[in-house]
């Protein structure tokens, strides 16, 4: 469509995550637009977020060292892990405020379509993680999807037999939102966990 590096830059956005060929143009082209010097520290920022961010030794979280800051931290609670799928999540939950464990980051969630396996996972290394003892409690904290209730059922079998409290996020209806909306499998989840109302 473009000549040379324009169209290389367009399939090179294109190949990003939620980024379609109209979006990879706009970008694309509001790059050509834009000041040097944003651009210059735009493609810094992508080289040094490549040469300093790995993965925590832990719980396979993004840190900038050996180990990330959740980890380090010693205010939080060994007998908890909140297991999620991907880093993203880990920042979701800690915007809650609300769970001061652990986390063990898996890396996806099993899906046979797309040909993810247990093995593709870091079930192995969460499994070493729970060997000590130390651990009490594993929230399994995946998607509401068919992959993540397939990976959240696969570790519960797994590690029920430890004697591990293993429990899974509550799912239903969204705060503010109208019944008349809610699709089959929510409402039917929001009447499961129902709960006693205490007046």
């Amino acid at each position: 469509m473009y000549e040379g590096v324009v169209q290389d830059l367009i399939d090179e956005l294109g190949r990003l995550p939620g980024v379609g060929p109209k979006s990879a143009q706009r970008i694309a082209f509001h790059i050509l637009q834009a000041d040097p010097t944003d651009v210059r520290r735009l493609a810094h920022s992508l080289l040094e977020v490549k040469d300093k961010v790995r993965f925590c030794a832990v719980c396979g979280n993004v840190a900038e060292s050996e180990r990330c800051r959740v980890c380090l931290d010693p205010r939080r609670d060994l007998a908890v892990i909140c297991v999620v799928e991907e880093s993203k999540d880990v920042v979701a939950i800690e915007r809650t405020r609300e769970f001061r464990g652990r986390y063990h980051v898996l890396g996806g969630a099993i899906s046979p379509i797309e040909g993810v396996g247990p093995d593709d996972l870091r079930i192995r290394e969460l499994l070493a993680r729970l060997a000590d003892g130390t651990v009490t409690e594993l929230i399994l904290a995946t998607d509401p999807n068919l992959e993540g209730e397939a990976t959240a059922t696969y570790l519960a079998r797994l590690c029920k037999p430890m004697g591990l409290r293993v429990t899974r996020l509550a799912s239903g209806l969204p705060v503010g939102g109208d019944l008349e909306y809610a699709d089959e499998v929510t409402l039917g989840r929001a009447f499961e966990g129902r709960r006693l109302l205490d007046v």
